[in-house]
């Protein structure tokens, strides 16, 4: 009888555990739509994860795969193109002022959806369904793509700061949910992504990032966005603009600012990628491990659990503590995160016994895990740096930033290929390039000091920047999904 009580005991409470494991996500949710509105969380599920998510992870694996088969280019030269068609997210701060101070009939935020929905449609929709093209025509409509994904990401990035400045405490929770967004989306897009390359080719692959585009123009007539309070003529728009780019270099000179933005910089430059080097050397049948086109999809979806892992953690646990401390330790495990490609590189996994596909999944779940915490909390911190009135066009030039140490990331690792002739047949000096990639994140930490002391949800900015930083009398900007039975206003 008691053993009876006990198993109904222990079945009661894993039943308990197991409901409040599923009813947690969907009370966080009602959490965040009850103190937000309800459509801004809709819309960076669209953005973060049909748009950067699923089409940015297939985006990667079948770019990869059509300049290898299809165009047959050397990895050094795919690295460099990489950086080429990642210029639009360096001109995030041009979108930023076009979204903040063009308005269209008075939207400031719809026009721009359906305009990178439709640049995406037709770049993605041109490459997959023109044969024969040549290698240039083929980077310009990876550009066109990039573009889309990078206007959409301004204008809901705009969304994001202003929540994040208004409800400071729930900061954090925005990032997080960005972060589950884009992150589940990577896992749909990766896992699908092997497939569908053996199954359909890597240039038919490509009219699969037309969805999300497609998608996002759907999303600029279905958004409702008040409109703004008066017509601005050209006179007032350019003033503006003027006021906006001297708000911009007035907020930038801070120490509170430009620290942390340099530091955001430098830590992105300094990383230099080799990822086009491992990609064709884990596919090469003879010199390499000779992966799948399906397992390498399986890798980097697992990749993507990881930065949700990565996630969670912070979310759960990490939230408290001081941007610096927790940028400092989380850089190092960054750091030895990366000796683990080496040892892959060197294939010392197979003499202590643990086979490729094995160590290859313990190697990227640690490299996004870590990456993942060490870019949470810099995330917020750009939120917090960002003044009310430009906070769109102001958290647009502090990506932009970060954009451009990623455009160095990778320009710097094709040129480190490049050097060490790592070609499509030779990776003999691939485990030097990336030897000198985790002394880079290493020297890194000395870097640390240029991040602020202060806690994740304390103002760091005069309290005067906002003030003086006003740039748009017109009615504080309202996004909600349209009703059904209403009118849409063009």
């Amino acid at each position: 009888m008691g053993e009876n009580t006990d198993v109904t005991v222990t079945t009661k409470a894993k039943t308990k555990i197991l409901l409040y494991l599923l009813t947690e996500p969907i009370q966080w949710l009602q959490m965040l739509s009850s103190k937000l509105n309800p459509s801004f969380v809709i819309g960076v599920f669209l953005i973060y994860g049909l748009g950067q998510g699923l089409s940015g992870s297939l985006f990667k694996v079948v770019a990869d795969y059509y300049w290898k088969d299809v165009q047959k280019l050397q990895p050094s030269t795919v690295q460099l193109f990489v950086g080429v068609y990642f210029i639009p997210w360096v001109l995030k701060p041009l979108w930023g002022i076009l979204t903040d101070a063009f308005p269209v009939r008075g939207y400031r935020r719809r026009p721009y959806f359906i305009i990178s929905g439709v640049i995406g449609t037709v770049s993605a929709a041109t490459v997959a369904l023109t044969g024969n093209l040549t290698a240039t025509a083929a980077l310009i409509c990876f550009l066109g793509v990039s573009a889309s994904l990078a206007i959409a990401d301004v204008t809901i990035d705009a969304c994001i700061a202003r929540n994040s400045i208004e409800v400071r405490e729930l900061a954090p929770d925005l990032q997080s949910l960005c972060g589950y967004c884009s992150g589940a989306g990577a896992l749909v897009g990766y896992l699908a992504s092997g497939f569908f390359v053996h199954r359909l080719g890597p240039q038919e692959s490509l009219g699969l990032l037309a969805l999300s585009p497609a998608l996002t123009i759907v999303l600029g007539f279905v958004i409702y966005e008040n409109r703004t309070s008066h017509i601005e003529k050209k006179q007032a728009v350019m003033k503006n603009v003027g006021t906006t780019i001297r708000s911009m270099f007035k907020t930038i000179r801070y120490p509170q600012v430009w620290k942390p933005s340099l530091f955001m910089f430098l830590s992105l430059a300094l990383n230099v990628t080799t990822h086009e080097g491992h990609f064709y050397w884990y596919t090469d049948p003879k010199l390499g491990p000779a992966f799948s086109q399906e397992f390498v999809g399986v890798i980097y979806a697992i990749g993507a659990v990881a930065s949700l892992i990565g996630v969670l953690i912070y979310h759960k646990t990490l939230k408290d503590y001081a941007f610096r401390d927790l940028v400092f330790y989380a850089q190092l495990l960054y750091g030895i995160s990366g000796v683990l490609d080496l040892i892959f590189i060197l294939r010392w996994n197979l003499i202590i016994g643990i086979p490729d596909y094995f160590f290859v999944v313990i190697e990227e779940s640690a490299s996004k895990i870590t990456g993942k915490i060490k870019w949470m909390p810099m995330m917020v911190l750009s939120t917090q740096l960002c003044p009310l009135g430009i906070e769109g066009t102001f958290f647009a030039l502090l990506m932009c930033i970060d954009s451009m140490g990623v455009l160095l990331s990778r320009w710097g690792g094709g040129l480190l290929l490049r050097l060490l002739h790592i070609t499509r047949t030779d990776f003999t000096n691939l485990w030097l390039a990336v030897l000198i990639r985790d002394m880079l994140r290493f020297s890194i930490l000395a870097l640390v000091f240029l991040v602020p002391k202060t806690g994740q949800y304390e103002e760091l900015l005069p309290s005067d920047v906002s003030e003086n930083n006003t740039v748009h009398d017109v009615d504080e900007e309202n996004l909600e999904l349209l009703p059904f039975n209403g009118k849409t206003e063009l």
